[in-house]
């Protein structure tokens, strides 16, 4: 599949037997309030191949978590979608275990220890085929996949009763979501409350999840501002302004299309930063963020 800057067309391909190929086209999404209906995304196309990372990106308010949701079939019932969405090119939904959404909130036990929260979740999540101590493992080696052991026997806490860290919770959210090594995986903000070595640690385990046992997966996240680490470890970005798609392509590719279109990316600066702030309606430099791709549209 080609690069598809503008996000207008998309091919309709098979992916592979062992993975989730996700595709999507033409997408609006409106919602329903008092004051009448607003739209809040607006003829989004793009995919996500198996063994891959895809960040959609954007200014706060853009349509991230909307996308995101939409895609993961969690729209609330005020909320009307228009567009097709195919997996390996067909109409369907995901069975049971196939894919695994980790939310931007945490929400976990607050009594438990970071070991008690992950293995009691793997004895609900696992298959029964797999014995006690084959899960006790499978939980072992997430929390230490997820750079958690020194918090291993540490309560999760929470309001009035001291704990981990927030950006700890975060990866505790992650670790139950990932026991079950879903060939589809949905996170939002994965890396919020986290410091920039600890979000780049996090999101470099994610990307070598296909490693843990062969199974090439396809990763969806939102994100707000990643550090140029971070940024290099997604394979293609989804950049979003206003609901509308401005950039669809291979990351790599991103600041060459900024370029060509007259923002060049200062030297020594973040190109998240640079894209983030380039689209931005109320701060940026372009007036309308959708002119950047109808240039090449």
């Amino acid at each position: 599949m080609q690069s598809n800057r503008g996000g207008n067309d998309v091919v309709r391909t098979m992916g592979d037997e062992d993975g989730v190929f996700l595709t999507w086209e033409d997408l609006w999404v409106t919602v329903n309030g008092k004051k009448g209906s607003k739209s809040i995304l607006e003829g989004v196309t793009g995919y996500a191949r198996p063994g891959e990372l895809l960040a959609i990106m954007g200014p706060s308010g853009c349509g991230k978590s909307t996308l995101l949701d939409t895609l993961a079939g969690r729209l609330g019932s005020n909320t009307r979608q228009l567009g097709e969405i195919l997996i390996n090119g067909h109409k369907q939904k995901l069975a049971f275990g196939t894919s695994a959404y980790v939310t931007q909130d945490d929400t976990l036990m607050t009594t438990l220890t970071v070991r008690e929260a992950v293995y009691y979740s793997a004895q609900l999540q696992l298959p029964d085929s797999m014995s006690m101590s084959e899960k006790k493992e499978r939980a072992e080696m997430t929390i230490k996949e997820m750079g958690l052991q020194d918090a291993i026997n540490t309560r999760i806490g929470g309001w009035g009763a001291k704990g981990i860290s927030g950006g700890q919770k975060r990866r505790v959210s992650i670790c139950i979501e990932i026991l079950t090594r879903p060939k589809l995986l949905f996170l939002d903000e994965p890396t919020s409350g986290l410091d920039s070595a600890a979000s780049y640690y996090v999101m470099n385990r994610i990307a070598k999840l296909d490693q843990w046992d062969g199974i090439r997966r396809t990763v969806i996240a939102s994100i707000h501002q990643p550090s140029s680490e971070v940024f290099q470890l997604f394979h293609n970005l989804c950049l979003l302004s206003s609901g509308r798609t401005v950039y669809f392509g291979p990351a790599s590719e991103a600041n060459e299309f900024f370029a060509s279109n007259g923002f060049p990316c200062p030297t020594l600066q973040n190109p998240s930063d640079h894209f983030l702030k380039t689209i931005n309606k109320d701060f940026g430099k372009v007036s309308d963020p959708w002119l950047l791709c109808s240039v090449v549209c």
